[in-house]
């Protein structure tokens, strides 16, 4: 892994945005997202049609499923009977690399944070939100390189922060940075996807990398006796959504397989939450290889899934996320109600009992 020297307070926000996602993410870039082709706008009009309520036989999608979870939830669920095929459950979860696997037509939905739909939206990548799981926890934390003398957000100032401007942790990076007062130019944002954070706070190449909650247990363990550790803030990222193309919802037999799927996809996480302990033992340990005192850890910190009848509050969140976006110059600004596809609305809501309806 090269040297990570580049901050972004020092450099072009569009640099910095391509070195990060690359030539195909560049050249998205060049047309801005409010250009669309013929093609474009005859597939937003078909994706405005009703949803049918059959999905047709011989329908197939390419599903996300990073390490497994959302295969192995609907397996463990009893839900894995589908009124459709799925072609391949895609072992993929970093927004960048959702972005790019929709752009190669290789996965049809995926399961997201807030943020990747704005980056896509942003590269020219027409995509829309489908189904929303509101998260009121923090999923993330913030860890520190061995043996750092960080102890709050405060401590920041000045320091080497790991950024991935298309993923949740980067959002929760910046609300906590305008949470505490400090301005971008404050500190070095290095440009990282999150697959990279690790190695690059054992490295020492960065001082701080915001972690999903189930990557804490296992860094702790191999660096906390180096005096790595953890700094916990009260900051979220409100929304875990399922997405797709626009172009795969303007496929009326797709689009009624992905209002099929979401259904599924709320009772799994339900199911997980409900059964603590069969998730512990069948994914954190099974597939991921930790202990079950360290998949307790996780699952203690876990948020209880809640998919609101209402869009009302995510439209809201997202555009929040949005404008701070661009206000550090990392997007433009816009409005994101077009990132949402209305006809799925509650469609998830429908699927749970009212304690999961937020």
């Amino acid at each position: 892994m090269p040297p990570l020297s580049s901050s972004v307070s020092r450099v072009d926000r569009r640099l910095f945005l391509s070195s990060l996602l690359g030539a195909a993410a560049a050249a998205g870039l060049s047309g801005c997202a409010g250009a669309s082709s013929a093609a474009d706008t005859r597939s937003k009009g078909a994706a405005s049609a009703p949803l049918s309520a059959k999905v047709p036989s011989g329908t197939k999608l390419k599903i996300a499923s990073y390490q497994g979870q959302q295969e192995l939830q609907l397996k463990l669920a009893g839900l894995s009977e589908l009124p459709f095929a799925v072609s391949s459950w895609v072992n993929i979860g970093a927004g960048p690399d959702v972005i790019n696997a929709f752009r190669a037509k290789s996965l049809d939905v995926a399961n997201n944070a807030g943020i990747p739909p704005i980056q896509a939206h942003y590269q020219g990548f027409d995509a829309k939100i489908v189904a929303i799981n509101i998260t009121r926890k923090p999923n993330c934390l913030f860890a520190t390189k061995p043996g750092s003398d960080i102890q709050d957000v405060h401590d920041f100032r000045g320091r080497k922060l790991a950024f991935s401007q298309g993923q949740a942790q980067g959002v929760v990076l910046l609300r906590a940075l305008k949470k505490a007062g400090i301005k971008y130019d404050d500190v070095d944002l290095v440009p990282l996807t999150s697959n990279q954070f690790l190695t690059a706070l054992q490295a020492g190449q960065v001082d701080i990398a915001p972690l999903a909650n189930q990557q804490a247990p296992a860094y702790l363990k191999q660096y906390g006796s180096k005096g790595a550790h953890t700094i916990t803030t009260d900051v979220v990222d409100l929304l875990n959504l399922l997405w797709a193309p626009t172009s795969v919802l303007a496929d009326s037999a797709k689009a009624a397989a992905v209002a099929a799927y979401i259904p599924r996809w709320a009772k799994g996480q339900v199911w997980a939450y409900e059964h603590p302990d069969a998730w512990n033992e069948e994914f954190y340990v099974k597939t991921q290889n930790l202990t079950l005192e360290q998949a307790q850890s996780i699952t203690e910190l876990a948020n209880k899934p809640l998919f609101p009848p209402s869009w009302a509050e995510a439209v809201k969140w997202e555009q929040e996320t949005a404008d701070l976006l661009a206000e550090g110059g990392f997007v433009k600004a816009f409005k994101v109600g077009s990132l949402f596809d209305r006809r799925f609305e509650g469609i998830a809501a429908k699927a749970v009992p009212a304690e999961y309806r937020s």
